[in-house]
């Protein structure tokens, strides 16, 4: 990451797309490790961990949906996120996917002012406020990269 988003309105949307960044990058590096060790996630009835491939696919495309709700909520226009890879081939994608796709979350908030994260009203579906939806997006994946991590210690 080596843009820093000057030229962002509101510092709070800066530093959680940056920490958004950091934390997405981190969560791969975990997954990767995880996939080297062959580790298997543990049984359970949902679907986005199936598998490594799926828990990956999952991570990812939760975050392009984050940022189109966040538009959608702020009346900005749809980003219109590049489609996931299908599963299959995310991971010998998943690099530069996630390039792309972190190239692109850097966009749609720059022009944000702070009075704008906190709007008076909730549109459908957005049960959160717009610093709280980003913070969401950054923990997201800090999550999934604490479960990868205890799996791999266990």
């Amino acid at each position: 990451m080596t843009e820093r988003l000057s030229h962002y309105r509101s510092r709070a949307a800066r530093a959680l797309v940056l920490l958004h960044d950091e934390k997405i990058r981190d969560f791969l590096e975990v997954w990767q490790r995880a996939r080297a060790a062959n580790l298997c996630l543990p049984a359970i009835s949902g679907a986005h961990y199936q598998s490594l491939e799926h828990l990956l696919w999952h991570v990812l495309n939760s975050s392009g949906t984050y940022m189109v709700r966040m538009c959608a909520h702020l009346d900005l226009p749809d980003p219109q996120p590049e489609p996931m890879p299908d599963i299959d081939n995310l991971e010998a994608q998943v690099g530069a996917y996630l390039d792309r796709l972190l190239s692109w979350w850097r966009v749609p908030l720059a022009g944000v002012i702070d009075a704008g994260m906190e709007p008076e009203t909730y549109t459908p579906g957005m049960h959160y406020w717009i610093d709280a939806m980003l913070e969401h997006a950054v923990m997201h994946p800090v999550r999934h990269s604490f479960q990868l991590r205890e799996l791999l210690e266990a």
